[in-house]
């Protein structure tokens, strides 16, 4: 899909009780400020009805309540604000470096990107090292962070066969994307490390280490960096 920013928000019906406002198409940094500057401009005052605001890398899906307001209320308010967006101050992204080991044991998949692109280990991992990613947005599981930027020689389809456990802290490819696990789940994307750092952890003052707006830099580190890195985490 060609990345393009719309003139105007596009509304949606989504359901009996949700509104999707769409900025743009494709993964593009102009369309997700639009989407980040719509959401702070509504967290200030959230309108009367609605339960949620969910960002995407390209919408926002509001969940209403529909005794208390209706999508022509919310569109009217929408544009209304969407008019002041030029106003809004986004916040400068911070650098959240992740380090990664890409051992043979910790990505499963690499032989499938190498032969996919004809490349060597080691361009794999300076190609999918070397860019500070962009944080569109964050789900899935907590703290599943869905990174845009990943280099085009990199792009690998999914696993045809998902796997039923993706072990915690795995980092992998899904066709343009690349992401990392903050918690054991489900998942069909090629993993090519792994990071010792909990990415998610319900009982620290802050339970994430990055959120969306942010940027990511992978470092490669080695095994032996990964081991000392993990008995830190554990302490």
């Amino acid at each position: 899909m060609e990345s393009r920013l719309f003139e105007k928000p596009v509304f949606r019906i989504a359901g009996d009780r949700g509104l999707l406002v769409e900025f743009g198409e494709g993964i593009d940094p102009k369309v997700n400020t639009k989407v980040r500057a719509m959401a702070k401009a509504l967290e200030k005052k959230i309108p009367k009805g609605v339960k949620e605001m969910l960002p995407t890398y390209r919408s926002l899906l509001f969940i209403y309540d529909p005794g208390v307001t209706n999508p022509d209320m919310l569109c009217k308010l929408i544009k209304r604000v969407e008019n002041t967006l030029e106003k809004i101050e986004i916040e400068p992204w911070k650098v959240v470096e992740i380090p990664v080991c890409y051992a043979n044991k910790f990505g499963p998949d690499m032989e499938n990107v190498q032969k996919a692109h004809g490349l060597t280990t080691e361009e794999v991992i300076f190609l999918h090292s070397k860019p500070e990613y962009l944080i569109y947005m964050v789900g899935f599981t907590p703290g599943f962070a869905f990174l845009g930027g990943l280099d085009e020689k990199l792009h690998t389809p999914r696993l045809t066969t998902p796997r039923m456990l993706v072990p915690e802290g795995s980092v992998g490819i899904a066709n343009n994307q690349t992401g990392m696990y903050p918690i054991a789940s489900p998942g069909g994307w090629q993993l090519i490390g792994k990071t010792p750092l909990k990415l998610f952890a319900p009982d620290r003052a802050n339970p994430f280490l990055y959120k969306a707006g942010d940027k990511i830099k992978f470092k490669p580190i080695s095994q032996t960096e990964y081991d000392l890195l993990e008995q830190k985490e554990k302490s």
